[in-house]
């Protein structure tokens, strides 16, 4: 649908759905009535990924495009950041204090659509060749961006870029969300660490993720201005990351303490900075296709992710350990760094 219908009412729209079913969770009275909203809740906000990408593909250069998606990706460690904090606030000892909380969220979304209907013009996302820059003798080129290639769905889709990209796309979401979801156990149950010290540690690591995320996007337009390739860049950033995150590799010889807490804020702040250079080197393959080329890489990305949490439950059921999993998950990135070193085209 993003490649079809125009992304300036497309994503408003997905967003304001979005939201109502967030709104509506707070209403419900049936354990059916909340799985239909929880299921709802997730089919649009899956819209958000392809109208996102195409937003930051259409709005930037190549070059200015890992700092914006940067920018874009570290929406996921304030709002983990904050969302703790405004729950903290808002919920009470009462029963069904839980209601507003959904409600008033939910109604915060249609604030975001009246922001973005003001602010955005359908000719931004045109992706029109209208950009220029002038030489010094007058004479008007393309821009960056009206140089860059397009590609049918078919070529996109059965490229090496592509193919490269699936093997990144399992690698980096494997790591994160097994960190993501299993972190909090690992600390209580694999390290004895009390759940008031989780908590205050959770934040902290969501802070470091955020850090890491805008971090990528920095460094990789600053070694743009000094004269790197844009995908020259991207390559080593994205190899810091996944160099970052392979320490905690070490996780299995490090016992409670505040060496293991920094092992960990390291592989939080790689794990989120990879995305960046992931969805920048995704929005390279087909500006006509994009919203197809993220919901295919996206749908990969979670068949492949998903079922890894049972498997890793019952890993930790049968040894009593979580550190070999862990430190597995850890190395993964490499795998994605390896596949870009070797099968990403170089540019000429």
């Amino acid at each position: 649908i993003a490649d079809k219908v125009s992304v300036r009412w497309l994503y408003p729209t997905v967003l304001l759905l979005w939201s109502a079913m967030g709104f509506a969770t707070g209403f419900v009275e049936t354990y059916i009535g909340l799985l239909l909203c929880r299921l709802f809740l997730g089919l649009f906000e899956a819209g958000h990924w392809p109208c996102a990408l195409k937003t930051t593909q259409r709005l930037l250069p190549p070059d200015k495009r890992t700092l914006g998606n940067s920018v874009l990706q570290s929406g996921t460690a304030i709002g983990a950041i904050i969302t703790p904090l405004i729950m903290k606030a808002m919920l009470t000892p009462e029963r069904g204090s839980w209601r507003p909380v959904f409600q008033i969220l939910g109604a915060v979304g249609v604030v975001w659509v009246v922001m973005w209907i003001l602010s955005v013009r359908g000719r931004d996302l045109s992706g029109a060749a209208s950009e220029t820059k002038s030489t010094d003798d007058g004479a008007a080129v393309a821009s960056q961006r009206d140089l860059e290639p397009d590609a049918s769905l078919f070529d996109a889709i059965f490229s090496r870029k592509f193919a490269t990209l699936l093997i990144v796309v399992v690698s980096i979401n494997a790591c994160w969300h097994l960190f993501r979801v299993w972190l909090p156990k690992f600390l209580q149950q694999g390290r004895g660490y009390s759940e008031t010290e989780m908590l205050n540690f959770n934040f902290w690591f969501n802070v470091m993720t955020d850090v890491g995320c805008i971090s990528t996007g920095i460094i990789t337009a600053t070694l743009n201005q000094r004269g790197w390739t844009v995908n020259g860049s991207r390559l080593l950033v994205f190899g810091l990351c996944a160099g970052l995150v392979a320490m905690g590799g070490l996780i299995p010889w490090l016992p409670k303490g505040n060496l293991l807490l920094a092992i960990l804020l390291t592989v939080g702040a790689g794990a989120l900075g990879l995305f960046p250079c992931y969805y920048s080197l995704s929005q390279e393959l087909t500006k006509t296709h994009q919203g197809k080329v993220s919901g295919m890489l996206g749908t990969v990305a979670w068949l492949t992710a998903s079922p890894l949490h049972p498997l890793f439950g019952r890993w930790i059921d049968t040894t009593g350990s979580f550190d070999l999993g862990m430190a597995f998950a850890s190395l993964t990135p490499l795998v994605a760094f390896a596949a870009l070193a070797i099968l990403w085209p170089r540019e000429t």
